[in-house]
């Protein structure tokens, strides 16, 4: 059995439940499916300080706050993971991995992203054995051990400081020459004063080595070209980051060549009634405060989406009259001047009929449902069931004919 929604929110970070927020209060039926732990990247964040109304606050207490909000307005959550989709008809489908079918009116993809793997030798082998990418969640298993860094973004050497809580020793593998780091400057200056904190010019790595734990790490020097082994007892990889976005892969959305995927404004995909918000999105800046934003957005469009598809329903497909859609498009002349030529010939001409008009631009989605490639085209519906097509011609008494 297939459970309907009116929205549905596939991830359940701070965009996922922003948009849960604004869907619950505008009296959506709402779900938000989330894989794993609610929240997200954000629920593994040990402090966030910039976040307005919170001069300081975890992670995990903010994503509380969203979740116990969205709550409030009757939103639902699953835990499960989403593995195929179908958003070719006006009703999207979502299938999960246990089975569970769902349907929506709308979507919007919040799935997030995840740690870049570099998938070098040992690293998968090893991973929660001695690899690790989260300093919140897997820190304290390194007390006064040596650990290794790898990365020089914010996350790498933020991360690493709070690694230093913990470790002996923490080890930063920095490609880039002496001195130059790839996080902001405060960061750079707070790690160069750390006592705990070392640094590896110059090099990469090659290898995680160990065979049933982590016991060292394979570094080269990208000058000289030597490979030297360094003793460790963990190695966390802070190399980037990558969109969640696999399973949309035969989705019909556009993905860019990342797996990122671009949005308007108003986070519309190329596919109406789908949206896409936060870290798996293309933008310029991944912070919890603007995915809430986005998810935000996303849930005032959705919003508005729906209550255009259910107008439809309602006063086309369900209509007691027949109806003419008239597909058109605003930047066509000839498409215009039949548009009003339409209208004119039915206001003249009693009301046997009812009249909507769909501009091709905005609506390609329902063009593709009627299979309409050119415009002006009109398809005439009885109770929703198309009985026939008109020839647009410009011919008043011509399209008369077809009508009366």
């Amino acid at each position: 059995m297939v459970s309907n929604y009116d929205l549905i929110i596939i991830g359940g970070g701070p965009a996922g439940l922003s948009a849960a927020i604004y869907g619950g209060r505008a009296k959506l039926k709402t779900l938000v499916i989330n894989k794993g732990t609610i929240g997200g990247l954000a629920d593994t964040t040990r402090e966030i300080v910039n976040y307005p109304g919170y001069i300081q606050v975890s992670g995990p207490d903010l994503m509380k706050d969203f979740r116990k909000h969205a709550e409030h307005f009757n939103v639902e959550f699953l835990k499960e993971e989403v593995i195929s989709v179908d958003f070719s008809h006006q009703q999207k489908f979502i299938k999960t991995k246990k089975g569970k079918e769902l349907s929506a009116k709308a979507v919007i993809i919040a799935c997030g992203s995840e740690p870049r793997i570099l998938n070098i030798p040992g690293e998968k082998t090893l991973r929660g054995s001695g690899v690790a990418y989260c300093a919140t969640c897997d820190a304290e298993f390194f007390e006064g051990e040596d650990v290794v860094v790898v990365g020089s973004g914010d996350q790498a050497i933020e991360e690493g400081m709070y690694i230093t809580k913990f470790a002996r020793k923490v080890t930063v593998i920095v490609l880039h020459d002496e001195g130059i780091l790839d996080c902001n400057k405060v960061s750079a200056t707070r790690a160069f004063s750390n006592e705990k904190m070392e640094f590896m010019w110059n090099s990469t790595i090659e290898a995680v080595l160990g065979e049933e734990n982590v016991e060292g790490v394979k570094i080269k020097n990208l000058k000289t070209g030597t490979s030297s082994d360094l003793a460790c007892q963990g190695v966390f990889f802070f190399v980037g980051m990558v969109p969640s976005t696999r399973f949309l892969k035969d989705s019909g959305l556009d993905l860019d060549n990342r797996g990122y995927i671009p949005v308007n404004e108003s986070m519309e995909t190329n596919v109406e009634g789908i949206y896409a918000v936060g870290d798996n999105r293309v933008k310029y800046l991944r912070q919890v405060v603007s995915a809430a934003g986005d998810g935000a957005t996303a849930a005032v469009a959705a919003e508005r989406y729906i209550e255009e598809l259910n107008y439809f329903n309602a006063n086309v497909l369900e209509n007691d009259k027949k109806v003419l859609l008239l597909f058109f498009n605003v930047l066509v002349d000839e498409s215009l001047e039949f548009s009003t030529l339409l209208e004119k010939i039915i206001r003249e001409n009693g009301d046997d009929y009812k009249l909507f008009k769909v501009d091709m631009a905005t609506k390609k989605t329902l063009a593709g449902n009627y299979n309409i490639e050119e415009v002006p085209a009109v398809v005439v519906l009885d109770k929703g069931e198309e009985i026939k097509r008109l020839d647009c011609s410009m011919d008043e008494q011509k399209l008369k004919s077809q009508l009366f």
